[in-house]
């Protein structure tokens, strides 16, 4: 599919591929070189891979509804390409493919255009770059009966310095144990 028929689409509330687990009904935000932005009611922003994505269905009557009103200054993270979007998320919370085996969440620590590191739980997961079909990284608009207090901070999904030093020195734990075998 070429980005002149999805950009025809942006503003207007799509579903991603047909059904499955990667399948999501959202508002097209942007579209760039190779990949989408599409903001859905449950998951937030997700970043789709446009390598992956089988079809889009768009309503002919437009009556499509993901029941969440986008405000005007709505700001998400934005990159010229997918692996620049990538490094734009190092050291922060993501979420990597919706559902199956192949789904994932961690602290993103490396990338290069082969591989992601990913540290998840006790472990570093490399994925291949082909196979990331689509991430997220837990920016949502509330809803309105959900207001939280503002106390709580907006960047809660934004690790602080602790935390990452914390993940660096993991990935080097893991890095010089692999290399010692």
């Amino acid at each position: 599919m070429n980005n002149d028929m999805w950009k025809s689409l942006v503003g207007k509330t799509i579903k991603v591929d047909r059904g499955g687990p990667e399948s999501r009904i959202g508002k097209l935000m942007a579209v760039l070189d190779d990949h989408l932005v599409v903001l859905t009611k449950d998951d937030g922003v997700i970043y789709y891979n446009t390598h992956h994505v089988k079809s889009v269905t768009e309503n002919s009557k437009d009556t499509m509804d993901i029941g969440i009103e986008v405000p005007e200054n709505f700001e998400f993270k934005s990159a010229a390409n997918f692996q620049g979007l990538l490094e734009s998320l190092k050291f922060q919370w993501v979420r990597i493919n919706r559902g199956g085996p192949e789904k994932l969440e961690g602290v993103i620590s490396e990338i290069n255009k082969d591989f992601l590191s990913l540290i998840s739980k006790e472990e570093v997961v490399r994925v291949s770059m082909w196979h990331i079909r689509n991430i997220s990284y837990g920016l949502k608009i509330e809803s309105e009966n959900k207001e939280e207090s503002k106390d709580q901070g907006s960047e809660q999904n934004t690790m602080s310095q602790t935390e990452k030093q914390v993940v660096r020195q993991r990935v080097v734990r893991a890095e010089n144990s692999q290399v010692r075998q």
